[in-house]
C-alpha cells in the first residue's frame, strides 16, 4: 500500500509542479497571447504586464521545488503540501470571485475545476498518508 502511495504521491508533484511550469513559461514568454486566450486584454500597460509576470515566478520556484522533491524524498511532504496550498488557494479563490463577479470564460472556469482537482488530489495523498498502515488496511476492506 504505501509503495503504490508513494508512487501516485511523485506522479502528482510532477503534474502540479510540470503545470506550474508550463503556465510560467507562457506568462514570461507571451503575456498578451496568453491572457488573451481567456478575453482578457492586456493592451501595452507596461505596469500590469509587470504586475502579471512577478507571481510568475513565484510559480515558477515553486514548481521547480515540487519536481525536485520527486529527487529528495525527504521534500516530498512538504512539496505536496506546497502545492495543496497553492492549487487550492487558487480554485478557492476563483470561485468566491465567480459567486460575487459572475463567471468569467471557459477558460478560467476549467482553470479553477483543474486547480481544485490537482489540490485535492494532494490534500488527499497527505491525508492518507497520515493514516498508519494498519488503520488504511482495515478501510481498504470494506
Amino acid at each position: 500500500m504505501k509503495t503504490k502511495l508513494v508512487k501516485t504521491q511523485i506522479a502528482i508533484l510532477l503534474v502540479a509542479g510540470a503545470l506550474l511550469i508550463l503556465v510560467r513559461g507562457f506568462i514570461l514568454a507571451a503575456p498578451t497571447d496568453f491572457y488573451a486566450s481567456n478575453n482578457i486584454e492586456l493592451g501595452a500597460n507596461v505596469s500590469l504586464l509587470n504586475e502579471l509576470k512577478a507571481p510568475a515566478g513565484m510559480l515558477f520556484a515553486a514548481g521547480l521545488f515540487m519536481v525536485g522533491a520527486v529527487f529528495m524524498r525527504r521534500m516530498v511532504d512538504t512539496a505536496t503540501s506546497l502545492a495543496a496550498l497553492i492549487y487550492l488557494s487558487y480554485a478557492v479563490t476563483r470561485s468566491m470571485s465567480m459567486a460575487l463577479d459572475g463567471v468569467p470564460a471557459a477558460g478560467l472556469v476549467q482553470a479553477a475545476a483543474l486547480e481544485g482537482i490537482v489540490g485535492l488530489a494532494c490534500l488527499a495523498v497527505l491525508v492518507i498518508r497520515r493514516i498508519p498502515v494498519r488503520s488504511a488496511a482495515r478501510y481498504s476492506t470494506l
